[in-house]
């Protein structure tokens, strides 16, 4: 069976940078995963990573992303469009991600499959709150996350 990881990255300290964390939180609050599922917390962890990805075929990485559009901006990148975007550095956390994704492949344990969903932060700044401006990208993150794993044949159930 295929292992697949939902991870949300991201320093909650750091108001919107945050966002792939909260997400992560929201997602388990409100579901129950297959055995196959990991939903994980990555934080800032990086490198730290690599243990918790290996074996992992199919992975959603949620993050705050600065692609230089307005805050609130919602990001659904995938396939061929993944390279271009670690290529390019627009996430807050993408070296940690691109490093391990990299080690992966040396290893010829490569994630064949990357998604990478997130929002343009407002503000990253000391302070526990995501701003007002990329709340409604939760909402977004958790509904486009429940269709890639729908897609990718998951059955995720909704906890009562």
């Amino acid at each position: 069976m295929e292992q697949i990881t939902v991870l949300g990255i991201g320093n909650i300290l750091m108001q919107d940078e945050g966002f792939g964390v909260r997400v992560v939180e929201e997602l388990v609050k409100r579901f129950r995963f297959p055995e196959n599922v990991q939903v994980l917390d990555g934080g800032t962890l990086g490198m730290g990573l690599l243990n918790f990805l290996a074996g992992t075929t199919r992975l959603v990485v949620l993050d705050a992303i600065n692609g230089n559009n307005p805050p609130g901006t919602f990001y659904d990148i995938s396939n061929e469009q993944v390279k271009a975007y670690f290529t390019h550095k627009v996430s807050l956390h993408e070296l940690g991600i691109q490093d391990v994704l990299a080690t992966l492949e040396v290893l010829e344990k490569p994630i064949t499959e990357v998604v990478v969903l997130g929002v343009q932060p407002a503000v990253v700044d000391v302070g526990l709150e995501l701003t007002a401006t990329v709340v409604p990208g939760i909402e977004q993150a958790v509904n486009k996350t429940l269709a890639y794993l729908a897609n990718w044949q998951v059955k995720v159930e909704a906890n009562e």
